[in-house]
């Protein structure tokens, strides 16, 4: 099974560290609102956030109470921004493929995720492997690309627009083809994996979850007349989809 480590690319690490640096952002403005709306009191709660990143999320998981937080990650440069900007006593971070999280050996009262399972090839068989880090009444809560987003295969524009360069409209093509998507975004065969949201769906059901509630990013009328070059879009598809499930009960 490959594992991707795109972070660890300079050009793509670069830019990724620049996006962030501009508080207008789909990450900040979109993504992480919603994300965090979707928790549940962490107060006193141990956390597992796969592919941490920067740190950002598993640092506000930290303050908003909860009583240990472990971060993985495949990319050492991010797990270095990490340390250096959002360390904290309760945060551990450790070097580890989402793949292999069946070898943490405790359970977890939460586990997390932010836009990290596009890159995962397996993502029924990582869903199972979630599941048995969880205690029996642990939340899973996760942000990934949306696959209408993920559909796009590079063959041509992900919008129609106007002469002026407004969106008339997003272009949908191939989204029944699963698959690798290789295409050249920031830096040349980008990789991510598409699934519909029917294969998203019973993944979670099959590794035995069940799915308490799901959201489609959105954001207000005023940001995207605000800064219509990096919202614009956001009136005519969703960049993401974020779920939050239980385990299901189990009786004797």
């Amino acid at each position: 099974m490959s594992r991707q480590n795109i972070y660890d690319n300079e050009a793509f690490f670069q830019r990724f560290q620049d996006n962030r640096r501009n508080p207008v952002n789909f990450n900040d403005c979109i993504e992480t609102p919603i994300l965090l709306s979707m928790l549940p009191d962490l107060r006193g709660k141990s956390v597992l956030d796969i592919g941490c990143g920067m740190g950002q999320h598993a640092r506000q998981y930290a303050d908003m109470g909860a009583e240990s937080v472990l971060g993985i990650d495949i990319s050492r440069k991010m797990l270095a921004y990490a340390q250096a900007h959002n360390s904290a006593a309760n945060i551990t971070y450790l070097p580890m493929a989402m793949e292999d999280i069946d070898a943490i050996d405790r359970r977890f009262d939460l586990v997390t995720s932010s836009l990290a399972f596009d890159y995962v090839e397996d993502f029924a068989g990582l869903m199972r492997k979630v599941h048995g880090r969880m205690r029996e009444d642990a939340k899973f809560v996760f942000s990934m690309s949306h696959p209408i987003a993920t559909a796009w295969d590079g063959a041509y524009d992900r919008y129609t627009r106007t002469e002026t360069g407004e969106r008339l409209y997003a272009n949908l093509r191939n989204y029944c083809v699963e698959g690798l998507r290789k295409v050249d975004w920031v830096v040349d065969g980008y990789e991510c994996y598409h699934r519909t949201v029917a294969t998203l769906i019973n993944a979670l059901v099959g590794a035995g979850f069940v799915i308490e509630a799901c959201r489609e990013a959105t954001i207000s009328d005023e940001m995207r007349k605000r800064h219509p070059e990096m919202f614009g879009g956001t009136v005519h598809r969703p960049e993401f989809i974020f779920f939050r499930c239980g385990k299901w009960e189990t009786r004797a």
